[in-house]
């Protein structure tokens, strides 16, 4: 069943979205320490109002558990969401750190950040349902582009949006890597 998160499934998204994001865990949290790193995140998924806020989140619930998830938020938000994350990097480790967070996405888009689903889940569709689900709420709230970006390497990806009828729209630099731009319009 397609729901949207809630703060009380912080615990089950925080797995999810470090299988998501890889590497810029590190860049998001400010700390290379595995640990910090999940409890910085874990405040992010319960707060109200970042780029990782339960707020922000699409989950597929199967069996009574978090199956899958999916980010999703504005272009036009994107600026705002990530503004307490930079404040805290700024507060801790200086302008340096908070400038390491770098917008994922164009004002004007409607921007898939993240997604993952439980290996207990894979190969059931989960993803293709986010995806669904995802592109609803971005064409019931008026948007004409979606958007993401996916890592060169991940092919299974990158043919699944592909299929799904994204096109390729240059690279994007986020935590020292280049990853692929991809839109739809609506």
């Amino acid at each position: 069943m397609i729901d949207s998160a809630t703060v009380k499934d912080a615990d089950a998204l925080l797995p999810l979205l470090l299988s998501a994001i890889g590497p810029i865990a590190h860049t998001l949290s400010g700390t290379t320490d595995d640990g910090e790193t999940r409890d910085v995140l874990r405040v992010f998924l319960s707060s109200e109002h970042n780029r990782l806020s339960f707020r922000n989140i699409i989950v597929e619930r199967r069996d009574g558990a978090v199956a899958g998830m999916l980010i999703a938020y504005s272009g036009d938000a994107a600026e705002e969401l990530d503004r307490p994350i930079r404040e805290r990097l700024e507060s801790l480790h200086g302008e340096e750190a908070a400038s390491a967070v770098v917008t994922e996405c164009k004002p004007g888009d409607y921007y898939l950040d993240s997604i993952a689903v439980d290996e207990r889940f894979q190969g059931q569709g989960i993803a293709k349902s986010l995806i669904a689900a995802f592109e609803e709420r971005g064409r019931s709230q008026g948007y004409d582009t979606l958007a993401l970006i996916v890592e060169p390497y991940n092919e299974g990806a990158y043919a699944l949006y592909r299929k799904l009828g994204y096109k390729d729209d240059g690279l994007w630099q986020v935590s020292d890597g280049a990853y692929k731009r991809m839109i739809k319009q609506l």
